[in-house]
């Protein structure tokens, strides 16, 4: 499993995103290596995000569009994992070596993908992997999150498949993204996130 050999998929939650989300699109489409999948479940958006997503859609067929009725509110931890599953559903989990909940109001660097996929290749039990989030300060400078480097961040979990289904996926509550990664450990994998420049975003 190398290269094009390996395959990924990608699964984003998203509701009223019209403002980051081609941000988001354009950095996943100009990664070095392609996901083979990208399913994004649009969880009742009532702003343009429905149109931008039926244009790329339209333009990259392994991008797949899942339409979700609009529960009426945004609902943190819970709601994102509901719609998480409902992607999950529009595919074939065995068909893919990688599996990754991707939110999508992130600029990731060009090679984001293909450097996971070479640490997980590298280390056969690291399990769940990712780069390190920045936000913009009022002054204009990135701050790091300050995320711990044993955790996987809940904004990019990238998974190896057999981890994944190890733990049995995300449990349906707050804090799931921190409750993964335990569970992870307490099977016998790594988890590891990393604070470089082709990781940060």
């Amino acid at each position: 499993m190398s290269g094009s050999a390996r395959r990924y998929a990608l699964i984003s939650p998203c509701r009223n995103e019209a403002r980051f989300i081609k941000t988001t699109l354009d950095s996943v489409i100009s990664q070095s290596e392609l996901p083979a999948l990208w399913v994004i479940v649009d969880d009742g958006s009532t702003d343009e995000t429905m149109d931008i997503l039926t244009l790329y859609s339209a333009q990259y067929p392994w991008i797949k569009v899942v339409a979700k009725p609009d529960r009426g509110h945004r609902a943190v931890g819970p709601g994102v994992i509901e719609a998480f599953y409902v992607g999950l559903e529009a595919l074939c989990l065995s068909e893919f070596d990688f599996i990754c909940k991707l939110e999508v109001d992130l600029d990731l660097p060009p090679r984001y993908f293909e450097i996971l996929m070479d640490r997980m290749q590298a280390e056969p039990r690291l399990g769940s992997a990712s780069g390190k989030p920045y936000y913009r300060s009022a002054t204009g400078a990135w701050v790091s999150e300050k995320c711990g480097d044993e955790m996987s961040v809940g904004m990019t979990k990238f998974y190896r498949t057999s981890c994944f289904q190890d733990i049995g996926g995300f449990v349906r509550e707050v804090m799931w993204d921190g409750i993964d990664c335990h569970k992870a450990r307490q099977r016998g994998w790594v988890v590891r996130s990393w604070d470089e420049p082709d990781l940060q975003f």
